[in-house]
């Protein structure tokens, strides 16, 4: 079996391999790799999580499209169908651990990463690899559009499939239990197309969207009894990106007005809906320094955000990230446009840009930030 280690020193070594390599393709006139082709070359299979707990890493076809994905949990959770040794559950049995479900950023970055890998909060790791050409949630065969994503309804129908008919073949949880993470374009197409449209079938649960969010893009199903009773925190840094400035209060705005208009109290909306822009960082910069960081910085703090803690994250210095919406519909504060603008130069995702990446990240993943930026697959700031 693999260890942590092993496995990403194993995707650097595939991910050089595959970039000179398409280096080399260029000067011959041959055709370039798409960054779905690049990620088909990491091999999928079994593998060992941070925490001694096993990966499961394969792919099924949903809904006609191929969607990889990863879970991460004790052995002895999975089916016996799944080929983990140890595996000894029936399909669909039900567990007693709950999902944490990641969709990843433009370029897929967590995907590889897979932050939310480990048994945290009584819940397992999942991440879902987007069925893309360009690893864009929401926009299958285009080139990055920014905040535009035309295929968000057919790809949130894609993870609710996912994980109500192919994840029971897999491994047992509990189907009550299942909670949400976005990571920048993921969190668009969360916030945008899969919460209106499917998180009636995972409500009293909760949903992290961090560095992103949309307003509800198709109409809201079941809002009263899911927003009444269901977490969402909307997680941003004060140098995001500037499209985001505009979409993340816009769709914190019409979150906070489904909840009042299904008839909840400023109380009840505050302590359901959270904001918080404190990180003096760029996009996803949570702790200040880059996107893979302080992506894992979130991470790692799920349960003291989305499950009853106090919100207390070290690292963010903020006694809680855990402030109310109602009042702090603009995290980014009056004024802080422009010059959160120019602090992103290069990384802003409007026309021809998109959400994703920012800083420079882990030695250990430098291929593969390499080889996206060189396709131009993911946010420079």
């Amino acid at each position: 079996m693999l260890t942590v280690r092993s496995f990403f020193n194993l995707v650097v070594f595939l991910l050089l391999g595959v970039l000179s390599g398409g280096v080399e393709a260029q000067r011959k006139g041959g055709r370039r790799q798409t960054p779905q082709q690049q990620f088909a070359q990491v091999p999928q299979g079994v593998s060992k999580a941070t925490d001694g707990s096993t990966i499961l890493d394969m792919t099924a076809k949903v809904n006609g499209a191929d969607l990889r994905f990863k879970i991460s949990g004790p052995a002895d959770q999975f089916t016996a169908a799944s080929g983990v040794q140890g595996g000894a559950q029936q399909a669909g049995a039900e567990g007693n651990l709950g999902l944490n479900v990641l969709l990843h950023g433009d370029g897929g970055q967590s995907f590889l990463d897979f932050p939310n890998q480990a048994v945290q909060g009584n819940l397992m790791g999942v991440v879902v690899l987007a069925p893309s050409v360009n690893l864009l949630w929401g926009n299958r065969q285009g080139q990055p559009a920014g905040n535009d994503r035309p295929d968000g309804v057919a790809d949130a129908q894609a993870v609710n499939d996912l994980i109500l008919d192919v994840l029971p073949q897999m491994v047992a949880f509990n189907k009550s239990n299942v909670f949400f993470t976005g990571v920048s374009g993921g969190s668009l197409t969360l916030s945008g197309f899969f919460m209106p449209a499917h998180l009636t079938n995972f409500k009293g649960n909760g949903v992290l969207l961090d560095c992103g969010a949309l307003p509800p893009a198709v109409d809201f199903k079941d809002a009263a009894a899911t927003l009444s009773t269901t977490k969402i925190h909307f997680q941003s840094s004060q140098r995001e990106l500037s499209s985001l400035q505009q979409s993340i209060p816009q769709a914190i705005q019409a979150y906070e007005k489904l909840a009042s208009d299904a008839g909840l109290s400023t109380d009840q909306i505050n302590a359901l809906q959270t904001v918080d822009a404190t990180p003096n960082g760029g996009h996803c910069a949570f702790d200040g320094k880059d996107f893979v960081s302080g992506i894992q910085l979130v991470a790692d703090n799920y349960k003291n955000i989305m499950q009853g803690g106090d919100g207390a994250v070290k690292g963010i210095n903020v006694a809680t990230v855990l402030k109310g919406v109602v009042g702090n519909e603009n995290p980014f504060g009056r004024g802080r446009g422009a010059a959160a603008a120019g602090a992103a130069a290069g990384g802003a995702t409007g026309a021809g840009k998109q959400t994703g990446r920012t800083a420079k990240q882990a030695s250990r993943l430098a291929a593969a930030r390499l080889n996206a930026r060189a396709l131009g697959q993911l946010d420079q700031n």
